[in-house]
């Protein structure tokens, strides 16, 4: 492992989770399947919850607490006492950059340096670039995307265009801001209504199925659009693919190597349930879905699909982890759907399921992104 913290020492890592999105629960989900499998022998570890007002602070390290095993939604509540990174306390120090903990008509007080920072943050305000700005500015490093990639990765649009100019085959699609519907909803209308049906409608910035809608004909756009405006201004609608949905798992290369890709999984919800693979089916119901991996495919098209999923990782300038989904079609079409640069870690999520079946353990994965993490420079790259 490369790293600039003490020899001897096992690097401080901190991991943050929860956040002001409406995927808060997603991510403390996502920090108890982590807290549970990472390496205590290797790591130090400092738990850091975001409560959705905002708060940091520091918080239990027993990964129960942030799981679905209770049957309820977990949450970061906010505490008295506040947590906060000080990269001006220790210049160029050693031990990284400061933890200070701070609460009223107290003096702050410090939980020591912090080598790297595990964000388990999914949608806006983390996933999106804003908590990678912050890091890049304190000068520490983070494992995954930077902030281009990252913003990049959370707007279904933008992530369209830099696919599309790529070369990459993207699906039709119609987008809107909250200008245009809020100045002309019927024009809106009638572009989504160009696409052929059934449609999804989804927030343009959201994830984990937040927010989305299957329309099956015109006259239920409007109110499918308004639940998406609940979660995010900026809508897309995308036509609807008859195909297979396969996903591949991503990891960074090191050093000058190639994204090295997992073996394709693939994702058939169960019959008799739901029509899509939604909230639900993702992170509290285990058997409305079931992956495949490696999925049943022509060999050429494994092959196909891994390069493509490879060649939307550097399109997007990604680091360290990603997932790529695309629609298989009848036809033998490869349609590229979306990348997550911050997929989940959840016990049930396609992701580290994906690399294990390829022969890299949870806890692997972890040390992996975490060593990437330290070996890559802050700053420009």
């Amino acid at each position: 492992m490369t790293s600039e913290s003490t020899p001897g020492r096992r690097p401080r890592v901190l991991v943050l989770f929860g956040g002001r999105s409406s995927e808060h629960s997603v991510s403390c989900v996502t920090a108890a399947g982590v807290l549970n499998a990472i390496d205590r022998s290797k790591y130090d570890v400092v738990p850091v919850g975001i409560a959705k007002n905002g708060q940091w602070a520091l918080v239990s390290e027993d990964p129960s607490q942030w799981s679905l095993s209770s049957g309820t939604l977990p949450e970061v509540t906010a505490s008295s006492e506040s947590v906060a990174i000080s990269s001006a306390a220790f210049p160029g120090a050693a031990r990284g950059q400061e933890l200070m903990v701070t609460a009223p008509d107290s003096m702050p007080r410090s939980l020591g340096g912090v080598d790297v920072v595990l964000p388990l943050l999914h949608g806006p305000f983390g996933e999106d670039g804003t908590i990678q700005g912050m890091l890049e500015m304190a000068d520490i490093r983070y494992v995954g995307a930077g902030v281009l990639a990252s913003a990049v990765g959370m707007d279904k649009h933008y992530m369209k265009v830099v696919f599309a100019s790529a070369g990459l085959n993207v699906g039709p699609y119609a987008v809107f801001t909250n200008r245009q519907w809020e100045k002309d909803s019927e024009e809106c209308l009638r572009r989504a209504a160009d696409l052929d049906f059934p449609v999804f409608v989804k927030p343009a910035r959201a994830g984990s199925s937040m927010g989305i809608s299957r329309v099956d004909t015109p006259a239920g756009l409007r109110q499918a659009i308004e639940a998406a405006r609940v979660f995010d201004p900026k809508v897309i609608v995308e036509a609807g693919i008859d195909g297979r949905e396969i996903e591949v798992a991503v990891l960074q290369g090191r050093g000058t190597q190639e994204p090295r890709t997992s073996l394709p999984g693939e994702i058939a919800v169960q019959p008799g349930g739901r029509d899509w693979y939604d909230f639900e089916a993702k992170y509290v119901d285990g058997n409305a879905a079931q992956l495949s991996c490696p999925a049943d495919l022509p060999p050429h098209v494994t092959d196909s699909v891994r390069d493509l999923a490879a060649q939307a990782f550097d399109a997007v300038g990604a680091e360290g982890l990603s997932r790529v989904d695309f629609f298989y079609t009848l036809a033998g079409e490869l349609i590229i759907n979306e990348i997550n640069t911050m997929p989940g870690f959840t016990p049930i999520s396609m992701y580290p399921q994906m690399w294990a079946k390829s022969g890299l353990t949870y806890t692997d994965l972890i040390d992996e992104l975490i060593e990437l993490a330290l070996e890559r420079r802050t700053g420009l790259r």
